[in-house]
This record gives structure tokens, sequence and C-alpha cells, in this order.
């Protein structure tokens, strides 16, 4: 049994991400909404991503004739349809049944690259064989560096074996977030049923009926395909309990020599996440890495952490002409794209944005995000005056980013 899609036409009546967020939030049980939507402690660096993205303005430019406007981009020698990708996203899966696969169609079907998260719950080659035959699938693997580094160097293996291209190391997650409403919902990784949680999803049947049922029917409660909980030869190895799964996915003694062995293990291109500074980003350069994304999780790990926007400029300067530079965190509108790229970066991660559209219709609420997303993108650029992406630069912007 497959949760039931909502008619196409009907998904035309969400005019923006808002909307979307807003018709998740009915669907989807509160810890699962509240996962996926908040960030950590009192949402401090969730309010402070928008704000950043609102205080920058934009200035229209006259006498431009913008009547042939495209905004497809290159990426790794790549074509890319927008200078977008999905960003990996923990629990897709509790969105819809299958969410990962179902993301990783919308982002095929829009020509843009769909990112894995070793958080997900349909595994790598689940995904591949689901998607990697698409045209326009660009499959990514986002990476957990464990406190036994064998694990996560096989899952580097397992996305190189399949066919993913660009590995993305997650680097600014030492220790898990205080996440505070996880605990007041019941919600617990791996998933389990607390009785708060039981009584929250049965106040949502249709959620039960589409998501959590097919899920029971083919292999049990979800779980993380890549922990070692999930891998039952791994029980070998002493993981089966709790203390000793925490004890092998414990990450705060990452090192510069882990990206070191991680660049001899992968031979494409290869992005860190979560750069804040502007000296660890010239190291990571040093160590042979293709790009970094600057990031602040989303909001989602330190809730002090500076808006990933208002970073962006420093690392623009300091490794701008010799690495890929990418932003996530906090991006609702097209504009937000067309700012991101005025301040230097070359590609934009979405991901609650997608996730919302998920909720909504699986890979075609997904698709209505990324319609919206361009439509808006395809506006902005038309006022700033930009025919294509190369035009966007500070020029558009109104305020000295560098002087504020």
């Amino acid at each position: 049994m497959r949760r039931r899609r909502p008619p196409a036409a009907s998904l035309q009546r969400y005019l923006n991400v808002s909307d979307i967020r807003v018709g998740a939030k009915k669907r989807l049980p509160r810890a699962i909404f509240e996962f996926i939507d908040r960030g950590t402690e009192d949402d401090i660096a969730v309010a402070h991503n928008r704000q950043a993205f609102d205080q920058l303005k934009l200035r229209h430019r006259a006498f431009v004739d913008v009547s042939e406007r495209t905004f497809a981009t290159t990426l790794f020698e790549a074509p890319l349809a927008m200078p977008v990708a999905i960003a990996p996203t923990g629990f897709a899966g509790l969105c819809w049944y299958d969410g990962e696969i179902e993301l990783a169609r919308a982002a095929a079907g829009a020509n843009i690259p769909f990112t894995l998260a070793t958080g997900s719950i349909a595994s790598i080659e689940r995904v591949a064989d689901a998607v990697g035959g698409l045209a326009g699938a660009r499959l990514w693997f986002q990476l957990n560096v464990w406190h036994q580094r064998a694990l996560s160097h096989q899952l580097v293996e397992r996305a190189a074996r399949t066919g993913f291209e660009t590995l993305i190391v997650t680097v600014d997650t030492p220790v898990s977030a205080n996440r505070e409403y996880n605990v007041r919902n019941g919600f617990q990784q791996p998933f389990a049923a607390s009785p708060r949680f039981v009584l929250d999803l049965l106040g949502h049947p249709r959620w039960c009926a589409g998501v959590l049922l097919p899920y029971l029917l083919r292999a049990g409660m979800p779980r993380n395909a890549h922990h070692p909980a999930a891998n039952d030869a791994n029980d070998a190895n002493g993981l089966g309990s709790p203390v000793d799964r925490e004890a092998a996915m414990r990450c705060d003694s990452l090192g510069w020599d882990d990206l070191k062995t991680i660049r001899r293990l992968w031979h494409g291109p290869l992005l860190i996440k979560g750069v804040n500074r502007r000296d660890d980003a010239i190291r990571a350069i040093a160590c042979g890495v293709d790009g970094v994304v600057v990031s602040n999780h989303g909001g989602r790990n330190m809730d002090s952490a500076a808006a990933a926007i208002d970073l962006l400029p420093e690392i623009v300067d300091a490794v701008g002409t010799r690495a890929t530079v990418i932003v996530d965190s906090g991006v609702r509108r097209g504009s937000d794209i067309v700012k991101a790229l005025a301040l230097g970066a070359q590609l934009v991660l979405i991901g609650r944005a997608a996730l919302y559209g998920t909720a909504l219709g699986g890979s075609d609420g997904a698709t209505r995000v990324l319609e919206i997303l361009r439509r808006e993108l395809d506006r902005t650029m038309a006022y700033t005056g930009c025919r294509n992406v190369s035009d966007i630069d500070t020029d558009i912007l109104y305020r000295n980013v560098n002087n504020t």
C-alpha cells in the first residue's frame, strides 16, 4: 500500500514554499514535522538565516533586453538546468514512503543533483537502482565520518561502486545537537515507537496508512539504511547494542588527516560541508577538496551560529578562484538564490523546502517546489537585468556587503 498522491492539478494551488510548508505541517505527525522544520534549542539560528537573506536587497537594472533568459549552468564539467542542488536531509523517507527515491526522481526531472544523506532510510544501492538510469540524474552522497573510520570508508566505497559522482563530507557536527523538541515529542533515533510518539501518529491516519504501513509490511520499522544497526553483518563486530552503536558513530575526533584519507579513497569531486571560516576553507583546499559548502547546518546544530549567507563573502574571497563555493541554510525563494549567486556562490543547496514538497506529494510535490523556485529565480533575474547566471554579481546588490 502506498500513500495516495494528490492530483497534480491540486498542487498548483500552492504558490510558494511557505504555502507548501503549511500543507506539509497538516499532513505530517507533529514530531516528524518539527524534526525537519525546526533547528535547535531556541531556533535562533533558523530565524537568523531568514533575517540575513531578508536584509539583502537587490537593485533593478533598466533598459536591458532580458527577453531571452537562461539559468542553466555548469558544475564539475556537467550541465545543470539551474544553479541548485538538493541538500542531504536525513529522514526524507519519513515525509513520504521511499521519500529519498521520490526526491531523487524530482531532482532528475529538473536536471539538478540530488544528495543522499548518510542518515537516509533508502540505501545507496536502492537509490542508484531506482534513479541512476534516468536522464538528468546526478547522484551525490553525503558522508558522516564516524569514530570507527572503517565503517565510513565502506560507505565511500559503496557510493563510488554504485555510480555516485560527488562526495560531500559534513564537518560541522562533532556532537549531537540539543534538539529539546525531539524529547518533548517522544521522537527517537533510531526510529522507535514511544508512547507519546504513538499518540501523535494515531492522530495522522493518512500518514500511517501511506508511509508507516508500507515500511512495516516490507521490512519493519523505518530505520537508517547506512547506520551500523541497519547492517546485520556489523553485529559480528560488536555493534549490536545501542551503547556500542553510539560509540561506533561518535564523530568528535574528526581531523584533517581524515580528510586526506577520504581524498585518497574518493576519485570524483570532493566537497566539505559546514565551512564557516576562511582559514578552514583555505586548509581544506590545500588537502585537495574541490569545493566547500558554506553552511550552519540550516540552524540545526549550534543555535548561536552565524548565518551562512553572511559568511559567504569572506569564504569566496579566500578560495573562490581556486574551488567551487556552495551555500545553504535558509533558502526559501528564488530571489534568495540570486542573492547567494551575487555574493559569489556557484550553487545553492535546498533542504527543508524540498522536504516540505516531498511530504505534500512525493516526487510531484518536490517537483512543484522546484518549479516555484525556478519561476521566482527567472523573475528576479529579469528584474535585475541578468540574462544568464554569469550576469549575476555584486553589482545588483543594494548594500555594500563587505562593509556590513
